[in-house]
């Protein structure tokens, strides 16, 4: 099984550590894992299980090791739904940790599991790939994956469904260019949206990101501007969505594929200067928030939040794994903020912790996962590829 990890998304570092859990998790009974981590060059590298596994958790300090082989995956679909991955010409493995890199050799791979996040990763870009190959895959196809990473096509689609999201304006360099003051003006009137005794706080994001990167709250009219060049510096289109005040941020973890299911809900409790699930709450203060299973709801609210995201996992064609965050108000009005089809798999990651607390323990997720993709896989083969049409008679 290769684990593809890493990439050239500014989510890379937390990729590695997500890799760490899944290898830590794999039953080694059933699986022998290839490590591959992508650099932010876009080279594929064979990795040591040793140095994953060892590497910190701070991910400012995780890092790829550059001088491993670097391969590549032969794009021709292999017997049996299985793909070969190759080094390339001239690249070679260093001889004291050829043996725990997997080897220079060619390596047959019969499912891949992309622990990859944001964009060339969770995007469908290498999806699209590994659809080419043919080998069977954890996670959402090209289309899901697309779509689950593209904040503003979902929204978009989940309104479509008449599935509850937040106002929002969509903006691109172009038209945000040509009449910046009318567009300050429109996004500062999503702080309309709040209660009678206080504005409702507005979200610049990058609309194709993850990980809270390149994220500002906003409350004031005067940090918009700023708020959407920094969301530029990250992609091509930024999402200004209305928030919710004093909002409840609400969890809830999907798996499966034609038939998912919904795990227990939770609840990110956030105490930190930003005000929101940022980055920095997330991945480097130790205390910018905790994480509360089960949340603190009613069971009708359960059981709403676990229908929600069913159907937010549906309506945007997910597959594999998911988890559909929620924004809920001081009225308890539930509110979908997104889907992320690959979520994190580090030590503090919700997907994880949700199933096991609704009684499915790492090993057996992973495992889950897998036995999906494989599923998934062998289901593919048995499609046509020809539309049976008789041949031509020859002419004489």
């Amino acid at each position: 099984m290769a684990v593809l990890f890493g990439g050239r998304s500014a989510e890379h570092e937390i990729s590695l550590l997500s890799a760490r859990f899944v290898v830590e998790a794999l039953d080694r009974d059933r699986y022998e894992p290839v490590l591959v981590g992508i650099d932010k060059e876009g080279r594929w590298l064979l990795q040591e299980e040793a140095l994953l596994l060892g590497a910190a958790r701070d991910p400012r300090l995780a890092r790829l090791n550059a001088a491993m082989p670097e391969v590549t995956l032969a794009t021709r679909p292999g017997a049996e739904g299985a793909a070969m991955l190759t080094p390339l010409s001239g690249s070679s493995t260093p001889a004291d940790s050829a043996g725990s890199a997997g080897g220079a050799q060619a390596s047959g791979i019969d499912v891949v599991f992309p622990v990859l996040h944001g964009p060339l990763g969770e995007d469908g870009s290498v999806q699209g790939l590994l659809e080419l190959t043919g080998v069977p895959y954890v996670g959402s196809g090209v289309l899901g994956s697309a779509v689950g990473m593209d904040k503003d096509v979902m929204k978009r689609l989940l309104r479509e469904a008449e599935l509850p999201v937040l106002p929002h304006f969509t903006l691109r360099r172009s038209t945000w260019e040509r009449d910046r003051a009318g567009w300050i003006d429109r996004v500062a009137a999503l702080a309309e949206g709040g209660t009678p005794s206080r504005s409702a706080p507005i979200f610049v994001k990058p609309a194709n990101l993850g990980s809270s990167v390149g994220i500002r709250r906003v409350t004031a009219p005067f940090e918009i501007e700023e708020a959407i060049e920094h969301a530029f510096e990250f992609d091509l289109k930024v999402v200004c969505e209305q928030g919710v005040p004093g909002a409840r941020e609400i969890e809830c973890a999907v798996l499966g594929d034609d038939e998912p299911i919904a795990s227990i809900p939770g609840e990110i409790v956030i105490d930190h200067a930003d005000g929101f699930y940022s980055y920095a709450a997330k991945y480097i203060d130790e205390r910018g928030a905790s994480i509360k299973i089960p949340a603190d709801l009613d069971p009708a609210e359960v059981s709403t939040v676990q229908n929600l995201s069913l159907r937010v996992f549906r309506t945007l064609e997910a597959s594999g794994l998911a988890r559909v965050d929620f924004l809920m108000g001081e009225d308890r009005r539930l509110h979908v903020n997104e889907i992320n089809t690959l979520p994190g798999f580090t030590a503090i990651s919700m997907y994880p912790k949700l199933w096991e607390a609704s009684g499915i323990p790492p090993r057996e997720l992973v495992q889950r996962l897998i036995e999906i993709a494989l599923d998934r896989g062998v289901r593919r083969r048995l499609l046509r590829t020809s539309a049976g049409l008789k041949p031509a008679p020859e002419s004489t």
